[in-house]
């Protein structure tokens, strides 16, 4: 063997990998991609399921997707198709679909709240400047496609990553901003 063809073998030289291999912001490889309309979206689950039909199995992909803007708009989408592409398609055009504008606080929340769904629960706080996105799975993809700079989670119960979006999601969206609390109680935004 040549040296050439040694270099080439040797798979910490190929540079294919040095392109693919560029995942500095990108944690663990997850997809992430940007559309021309600004919004970005990311895979957070691909699961393989199996109907059992005369001839044998029947399988098909699921695809849990969260899309977001990056600026308080965020959704979630499932997608099933006999292709991963096909599913991941699917699951992106309705999380569009069901996109939905969160009430933010700068770079945080505005207050602490705790989002239920089924038996997943995950608890948002508030966080300082500079804290970071403390979270884990399915609730760091959420908070960083919503704008969330600064927040800390726990994620209880299920580990399921549909019901932890889901439980998530319906915390986000049981926000309120300091004017509708304002208005709630009867009072000015100065008052309170």
């Amino acid at each position: 063997m040549s040296e050439k063809q040694n270099f080439n073998e040797n798979p910490k030289n190929n540079p294919q990998d040095k392109e693919r291999g560029n995942r500095r912001n990108d944690r663990r490889g997850r997809q992430q991609r940007r559309e021309d309309d600004g919004i970005q979206d990311r895979v957070i689950h691909i699961g393989r399921v199996a109907k059992t039909v005369k001839g044998g199995r029947n399988i098909r992909f699921t695809a849990i997707v969260i899309v977001g803007d990056g600026n308080g708009k965020v959704g979630k989408g499932m997608g099933k198709a006999a292709e991963i592409p096909d599913a991941i398609r699917k699951g992106r055009d309705e999380a569009k679909r069901n996109m939905t504008q969160l009430q933010l606080a700068e770079n945080t929340i505005p207050h602490e709240v705790t989002g239920t769904y089924g038996a997943g629960k995950v608890i948002l706080k508030p966080a300082a400047e500079g804290t970071g996105v403390i979270a884990g799975g399915p609730v760091r993809a959420i908070c960083e496609l919503a704008g969330i700079q600064d927040i800390k989670t726990k994620s209880i119960g299920s580990n399921n990553p549909n019901n932890v979006a889901n439980a998530t999601l319906q915390g986000l969206r049981s926000l309120l901003s300091p004017s509708d609390v304002a208005k709630k109680r009867g009072l000015s935004v100065e008052e309170l």
